[in-house]
This record gives structure tokens, C-alpha cells and sequence, in this order.
């Protein structure tokens, strides 16, 4: 911050958006290099690149296994007359440089292959979640059976998590932001289950994997509407070889659920459509009802507490100074009878029984979810696979219409 004091003075610039610093990563191969050398090799490659005119700072890394630098150095130069110049293709200079450095100290570097030449990578690691980490390391800890729950949380910490214990018991792991309670990581992870694997209660169930859930085909390309919109020849040659590909998935959808036809697919489409609003609308009435048992039982308790309030109230001839004195008792009282009169409730019904109507309407409501998302699902699929076909056939009826376009 000093030189950068210095350059205003010296130049008399003030810039708003101001660069502080600029940073070069430099990794090795893993095995190939200590960190003591590849500290001297980034501060070698600092010197040659800033030619001695900036200040930096070479920080090694070892945290992963490769081991890597970071060189973090001033925008503003040592004397403050001027400002590092991030010219045109400077990432492919540093490149070459650290090359050039690292086969003269006969390290390796990366050999440049032309394209075609160059290995596709075809499979992915799978990516492994927060939770299923955590997940694998319960499960570890587990089978070499910790004496008590105690001792299953401190060899927790020692693999590196940090361990919140209270009403539930949460951990964190060291790139974490949040963390997380066991209760949530599902069957057979609760603080009662795990604790009654320790004491030989139960059994552990090591978590399975669940398979990744096939993609479902998506909706075709209207290509003469995104033609007409300027969209260009290439995008077109994509779009046919994507709506070809998205149209033999819909194929495939269709055998499976063995429709032959157009109006075999509109029937179970418009079935299913049915199924969906009848689902949701039982939902909708059930989550309606539970509203207003519960607003009816806020009721009934207001009532219930400021009733003497009111009956005093009453009996002063409704005097306007003790209305000002409890208006927040004789305005809950109002407002309460004013709900059983709209409801025609000429008498209040028992807590007991809103309760259990309450929970049976709750129950139910849970046991229809799962039905809802089935049904939302399948409806989903059979209007995308009836839309896609429209689209297709409307395409075959008109290929001219495209060229014309075009």
C-alpha cells in the first residue's frame, strides 16, 4: 500500500477500480519435487519474470498431491514511477518461462499435443457429496466399535470435523460452510441409531449408493421459430442432431409404456393430467382445512383467556376507559367470536377433537405426497413425449418451410 501511495504522488493518478496484486500458480508433478526446490523455483521465476522491479511473495503449498506455488506479487512497482502492464497473452509467457525453468533444473513439463492427438476423457469420477463423506467415515468409525458415543465423536474430530454437541448433534468438516445434524443424513444415521449400533442394539447397514437417475428426454427444438428469430446455419445443424437424439429417447419412453399411437398417447396424457389435478386438489383442500383448524384453535384460546376480560368489560357498560385499558383482550375477543359467527359455530368444538382431526388430516396429506410427485411426474413425461411428437411430425409436414426460411 506504501508504493501504491507513492505512485499517486509520484503520478499524480488515482484510479477507482485499482489492481492490488496479481498471482502465478506453478505445480509439479507429483513426487517429482520438495518443497524446499519448488520454493526456489518459483522465487527464480518471480525474479526472471518481475526482472526485480516488483515486490512477491512465493508461498508452497503441500496440501494436495501435487505439490504447487502461488506468487503473489505488487501491481505497483518498487520505485512507484509505474504499474505492472498485464499485456496481451502474458499467462503464455509465464508459461514458457516456468518451461524453460523447469527443464533447465530437468523437471518435467506438460508436452503440447495437437488436437486430434489428445486423449478424450470419457469417464467422470463420480462426485461424492458432504454428506455421503460423512456418511462413509460414520460407517468406518463404526465397524471398529467405539466404546460409547463419546468416544465415537472424539474419533470424529480426529478425522479432521468439528463436533457441536447439544440438543442435536452436528459436525463440519474442514471445507464445510455449514453444519450438519445427523438426523438429516438419513436411515440408520440418528444420534438413537447410532448410539444403539455402539452398544449392540442394532446393526450397521453400511449406506448404499443410490445408481444416478437416468436423464429424461427434454423437449425438441423449434428450429424454423428459432430460424425465423436469426438464429444461424450452424445453430440449425445442432439443433437437428439434438432433436434427433432427444427424439429416439422419446421413442424408447413410448415403447416402454407400450403406446402405439397418437391417441393412445393423448388418452393416457389426458389421464394423467386428471390424476395430477385430482391429487393436487385433494392436497390443496386438506392444507385449506388444516389452516383453519388451526386459526379455529387460536381462536378458542383467545377467547378462552380473554373472556373475563370481557364480561367485565360488559358489565361496566362497556366503558370507553376500560376499553382503552385492555383493547388488546377485548379486541382478541371480538375478533374471535366474529370467527365463529362467519364459521355458523353455535358450539365450539372440543380441542381433543381438532386435534385428532388435525393429525388425521395431517397423516393423510403425507400419505398423498408421494402419489402427487409419482403422478406429477408421469404427467410431465407424457405431455413432453406428446408435445415432441407434434413438433417432429410438424417438422416432416414442412421441410420446406425451413429452407425457405433459411
Amino acid at each position: 500500500m506504501l508504493t501504491k501511495k507513492l505512485y499517486e504522488q509520484t503520478t499524480g493518478r488515482n484510479q477507482k477500480s485499482n489492481v492490488i496484486a496479481y498471482q502465478i500458480r506453478q505445480s509439479f508433478r507429483p513426487g517429482e519435487i520438495t518443497a524446499e526446490d519448488a520454493n526456489r523455483i518459483g522465487y527464480e521465476l518471480a525474479t526472471r519474470f518481475l526482472k526485480g522491479k516488483h515486490a512477491f511473495i512465493v508461498a508452497t503449498h503441500t496440501d494436495r498431491e501435487h505439490i504447487h506455488n502461488h506468487i503473489i506479487y505488487n501491481s505497483t512497482a518498487l520505485d512507484g514511477t509505474r504499474k505492472f502492464r498485464d499485456f496481451f497473452f502474458s499467462g503464455l509467457a509465464v508459461q514458457r518461462l516456468s518451461d524453460l525453468i523447469c527443464l533447465e533444473h530437468q523437471l518435467s513439463v506438460i508436452e503440447k499435443k495437437p488436437y486430434r492427438e489428445r486423449q478424450k476423457r470419457t469417464l467422470y469420477p463420480p462426485k461424492e457429496s458432504n454428506r455421503d463423506r460423512l456418511c462413509s467415515v460414520i460407517d468406518n468409525i463404526l465397524a471398529e466399535k467405539p466404546k460409547d458415543y463419546e468416544n465415537f465423536l472424539q474419533r470424529l474430530e480426529q478425522q479432521g470435523y468439528e463436533v457441536k454437541r447439544g440438543k442435536h448433534t452436528s459436525v463440519k468438516g474442514a471445507r464445510q460452510k455449514r453444519f450438519i445434524r445427523f438426523c438429516t443424513l438419513g436411515k440408520g444415521y440418528s444420534e438413537d441409531e447410532i448410539k444403539a449400533v455402539i452398544t449392540g442394539k442394532a446393526e450397521q447397514l453400511p449406506r448404499q449408493k443410490q445408481p444416478p437417475k437416468e436423464q429424461p428426454f427434454r423437449l425438441l427444438v423449434d428450429i424454423q421459430s428459432k430460424l425465423a428469430e436469426g438464429k444461424s446455419g450452424g445453430y440449425e445443424r445442432w439443433a437437428k442432431k439434438y432433436n434427433l437424439k432427444e427424439m429416439s429417447k422419446t421413442l424408447i419412453f413410448l415403447q416402454k409404456q407400450k403406446i402405439g399411437s397418437a391417441a393412445d398417447l393423448k388418452e393416457r396424457a389426458d389421464a394423467a393430467l386428471s390424476r395430477y389435478h385430482e391429487l393436487g386438489d385433494s392436497i390443496k383442500a386438506s392444507e385449506k382445512r388444516l389452516a383453519e383448524i388451526a386459526v379455529l384453535k387460536a381462536h378458542i384460546i383467545n377467547y378462552a383467556k380473554t373472556r373475563p376480560v370481557y364480561d367485565a368489560y360488559r358489565k361496566t357498560g362497556y366503558s370507553k376507559h376500560f376499553l382503552e385499558t385492555h383493547r388488546t383482550e377485548i379486541t382478541l375477543h371480538k375478533a374471535a367470536k366474529a370467527a365463529f359467527d362467519e364459521a355458523n359455530l353455535k358450539t365450539l368444538p372440543k380441542f381433543k377433537e381438532l386435534d385428532a382431526e388435525y393429525s388425521k388430516l395431517l397423516t393423510e396429506k403425507k400419505a398423498r405426497y408421494p402419489d402427487y410427485r409419482k403422478a406429477k411426474e408421469e404427467m410431465q413425461e407424457l405431455l413432453r413425449a406428446q408435445k415432441n411428437i407434434e413438433l417432429f411430425f410438424d417438422e416432416e409436414k414442412n421441410p420446406k418451410q425451413t429452407e425457405h426460411s433459411r
